[in-house]
């Protein structure tokens, strides 16, 4: 067994754990960039670890009451029977090289719409706040499940979209869901459909399983260890770095020159910097006029401290 492999599986466990994505979208184009394994075989391996994977983060929003099991059900209904259709369809389209280039351009397509989908979640984030009471939605059995059978297809064929692309889809079509629940409904509706593609890809015997047991080795740990540290970390660090391995990744697959793929890449690393740093001065400044707003300088009552005097009016004068 590759002990680097499950290393790669760690890391890839702890980003999940930490985010809620990120499994496909990382493990896929590790195991072909860096492995050399066949991108057929990488999907398939990569949808059995994500099969054991993901019930862990499924299982802790269902214990916390963060999941519509009305979408989860519509979603699946679409979804379930749409990923075994992928896995024949890239069965009928054979496994000889121009097949395996296409879908690792397809890959690279799926990569690049992920990390927009981490953008927007993150925008989203920012904006609905966890402690906000959820507001009812009307669920919409036609349109969710149409959503489903898209997202099955595609995982189907590159193991990409059950996390990254669903969510941001799920986003457009019910924009009023919070964004925990909108993460954990995610989650949940995951299982089966990545479960559905991984014994599709089992039955066709693409499923390598000294692969799968190699991810899982690493990647079980590896969100246990992200989900206990998830409310600690910088998240937006976090999801930044996902980003831009997402991107790179992606523009590798589609075959970009190597200088390109750098040079772009330390450019969005600038780019996130800079941002960062924008971002603290602005939070910092906003900080400063806190203390302004608040009158002439002087404490009230309720406000001074014990040993603060008082205003100059209220002070006895001596006489001359």
């Amino acid at each position: 067994m590759d002990l680097t492999l499950a290393l790669a599986g760690l890391g890839v466990g702890i980003v999940v754990g930490l985010t809620g994505m990120g499994g496909g979208a990382l493990m896929t184009p590790l195991l072909v960039l860096v492995f050399g394994v066949p991108p057929v075989a990488a999907v398939s391996s990569d949808l059995a670890a994500s099969a054991v994977m993901k019930p862990f983060g499924g299982w802790v929003h269902a214990r916390r009451g963060t999941v519509n099991w009305k979408l989860v059900l519509w979603l699946c209904v679409g979804s379930v029977p749409s990923a075994f259709l992928g896995v024949l369809v890239l069965r009928l389209l054979g496994d000889d090289a121009s097949v395996q280039h296409t879908i690792k351009i397809s890959l690279g397509v799926a990569l690049l719409l992920a990390a927009g989908g981490l953008l927007l979640k993150a925008w989203v984030t920012r904006r609905q706040r966890g402690d906000t009471p959820p507001e009812p939605i009307t669920v919409r059995s036609v349109p969710t499940l149409l959503l489903g059978a898209a997202g099955g297809v595609v995982v189907g064929l590159t193991s990409v979209g059950s996390g990254s692309l669903i969510i941001v889809a799920l986003l457009a079509l019910y924009p009023k869901l919070r964004a925990n629940d909108l993460v954990g409904t995610d989650l949940v509706q995951a299982v089966p459909l990545v479960l559905s593609a991984a014994i599709g890809h089992a039955f066709f015997g693409d499923l390598h399983l000294d692969l799968t047991a190699a991810v899982l080795l690493g990647s079980i740990p590896g969100v246990l260890l992200g989900a206990r540290i998830s409310s600690r970390a910088p998240a937006g660090i976090v999801r930044t770095a996902l980003v831009i391995v997402l991107l790179a990744s992606a523009l590798k697959l589609l075959d970009v020159p190597t200088l390109a793929v750098g040079v772009i890449t330390g450019a969005v690393i600038v780019a996130a910097v800079v941002a960062g740093l924008v971002r603290r001065k602005v939070t910092r400044q906003a900080a400063r006029r806190i203390p302004e707003q608040t009158g002439s300088g002087w404490a009230g009552p309720e406000q001074r401290s014990p040993g603060q005097a008082k205003p100059t009016d209220d002070v006895p004068r001596l006489p001359v």
